[in-house]
């Protein structure tokens, strides 16, 4: 069976994933800095950017993956995936900033909504599916 908003997630998850890791790269190379963060505030929140991504994307696709094989390709699914991975581009660009800022609030918060509600459902459709028994619907005989 084929997955297809699995894949597509997942295919631009590893491309964003590698486009954190360039960005890690270039300020490594910019601010001289070959292992660890060199006490540079501008490498630390560019690795912790890419760290956070690697941390709830995972958690993120295996969510998407299963929900998907249990319930279907649904259009709502395709709509959380894709506003999951601007949201982890906005806190990138959001952890370039020094102080507080919206596009990192709003990565922060979008990723937290979407794993928490990616869970709850994962949680549920096992409780909402219909229970099969003996290899088939459960049938009542009312005569």
């Amino acid at each position: 069976m084929i997955l297809p908003i699995t894949l597509t997630i997942a295919g631009a998850a590893a491309l964003i994933n590698v486009w954190l890791g360039w960005r890690v790269g270039q300020r490594r190379i910019s601010e001289k800095v070959s292992i660890g963060d060199g006490g540079n505030e501008r490498l630390t929140a560019r690795m912790r950017a890419h760290a956070n991504f690697a941390e709830y994307t995972p958690f993120v696709l295996i969510l998407i993956g299963l929900i998907e094989f249990a319930a279907g390709t649904t259009i709502w699914l395709w709509a959380v995936g894709a506003i999951y991975l601007l949201a982890r581009i906005a806190h990138a660009f959001g952890m370039d900033r020094t102080g507080r800022n919206p596009l990192r609030g709003l990565g922060i918060l979008v990723t937290m909504l979407t794993l928490a509600g990616l869970g709850l459902y994962a949680v549920a459709i096992p409780q909402l599916a219909p229970q099969a028994h003996g290899g088939g619907a459960r049938v009542i005989d009312a005569g």
